[in-house]
C-alpha cells in the first residue's frame, strides 16, 4: 500500500511539474511579440531598421542577419559592437553599419544584393520583444543622369514622381546643401555662399521636389545630388540620385560678342546721328538761302556806275 501511495505521489509531482513547465513556456511565449516587416530598397540605398523603443540603462539589443550577430548595444553603453567588431570572421558589412545609441536603430548604408535577407532584432526586457525584417534589394542601382544646357537656358532636375507628404527631399551642389523640402516647408539657399551663387535662380516644385535652375551660368556646372528620405512606421529608406550638369558656352566668342554689342549700339545711335546731321544740314541750307535773299534785295554797289559818275 505504501508503495502504491509513493508511486501515486511521484506521478502527481511529475504531472504537476510538467504542467508548471508547460504553463511557464506558454506564458513566456505570450510575452514574445514579433512582427514581420517587409522592406524593399534599391541597390545603393541606405535603410534604417527601427526598434520603436526608447532605450534605458538596463536595455540590451542584439541585431542578427540570418543567424549571425551583426550589432549589439547595452543601454548603459558598457558594451556595443557592429559588423566585424561582433564577428571578426564576417566582412560583409564592414564600415556600413551604424547603431543608434539612444534607440538601438540599425542603419545599413550603400546596400547591395548580398545584403538581401532576414534581419532580426532581439531585446531583453520584461516582455521579450523583437521584430523581424525581410529586406529585398533590387539589383539595379540608380544611374547618374547627365544634363547639358547652353548658358542662359534653364535646366530641370527631376525626382522619380510625386513625393509622399512625410518625405524629406534635399538637394546638394558639390556636397553643399542648396535646397530642402519637408512636408509643406521649403528652404532654398539659406547660407550666404549659396545665395551669392544662385541668387533667385532656383525653383523647387512643392509636389514633386524637382529642382529647376534658371538663367544658367558656367559656374553652375558640377554634380547635383538628390536625397529622398522616406519614413515608414518600422523603417526609413534613404535614396540617392546624382546628376552631372554641364553648362556650355552659347557658341559665340568674346570678340564676336563685343562686335555684336558694338553693332547694337551703332544701330541704336545711328538714327540719332542721322537726325543731328540732317538738322544741321537743314539749318545750314536755311541760313544760306536767307543770305541769298538778303543779297538779292540790295542794289549792287558796282551796278550803273555810269549813272553815278557821268562823263
Amino acid at each position: 500500500m505504501a508503495a502504491l501511495f509513493g508511486e501515486y505521489v511521484l506521478k502527481t509531482k511529475f504531472t504537476f511539474t510538467l504542467f508548471t513547465v508547460f504553463a511557464l513556456l506558454l506564458n513566456g511565449a505570450s510575452d514574445v511579440t514579433t512582427e514581420l516587416v517587409s522592406v524593399f530598397v534599391m541597390k545603393g540605398d541606405s535603410v534604417t531598421l527601427h526598434t520603436n523603443i526608447t532605450m534605458n540603462r538596463r536595455e540590451r539589443f542584439k541585431w542578427y542577419f540570418i543567424d549571425d550577430l551583426i550589432a549589439q548595444i547595452n543601454g548603459d553603453l558598457s558594451y556595443n559592437c557592429t559588423d566585424v567588431q561582433c564577428n571578426r570572421e564576417d566582412e560583409r558589412f564592414r564600415d556600413r553599419l551604424k547603431l543608434d545609441h539612444q534607440s538601438g536603430d540599425l542603419t545599413i548604408a550603400n546596400i547591395s544584393t548580398s545584403d538581401r535577407g532576414v534581419y532580426r532584432l532581439q531585446t531583453f526586457r520584461s516582455r521579450h520583444t523583437g521584430n523581424t525584417f525581410n529586406v529585398d534589394v533590387n539589383g539595379v542601382s540608380a544611374e547618374v543622369k547627365r544634363k547639358s544646357v547652353k548658358e542662359g537656358e534653364s535646366v530641370s532636375l527631376d525626382t522619380p514622381g510625386v513625393k509622399n507628404p512625410d518625405d524629406v527631399i534635399t538637394w546638394c551642389f558639390n556636397d553643399s546643401l542648396i535646397a530642402e523640402t519637408t512636408g509643406d516647408q521649403t528652404h532654398i539657399c539659406e547660407d550666404v555662399q549659396c545665395e551669392e551663387r544662385f541668387r533667385d535662380r532656383l525653383e523647387l516644385d512643392h509636389q514633386t521636389g524637382s529642382l529647376t535652375i534658371t538663367d544658367t551660368r558656367s559656374t553652375d556646372s558640377g554634380e547635383y545630388q538628390l536625397k529622398i528620405r522616406s519614413m515608414r512606421n518600422h523603417y526609413t529608406v534613404t535614396s540617392i540620385k546624382s546628376f552631372t550638369v554641364s553648362v556650355t558656352d552659347s557658341g559665340v566668342s568674346s570678340a564676336v560678342k563685343a562686335g555684336i554689342y558694338a553693332a547694337v549700339v551703332l544701330l541704336i545711335a545711328a538714327p540719332v546721328v542721322v537726325g543731328v546731321i540732317f538738322y544741321f544740314f537743314r539749318s545750314s541750307m536755311k541760313d544760306e538761302k536767307s543770305l541769298q535773299d538778303r543779297r538779292g534785295s540790295q542794289p549792287d554797289q558796282c551796278e550803273d556806275t555810269d549813272a553815278l559818275f557821268p562823263f
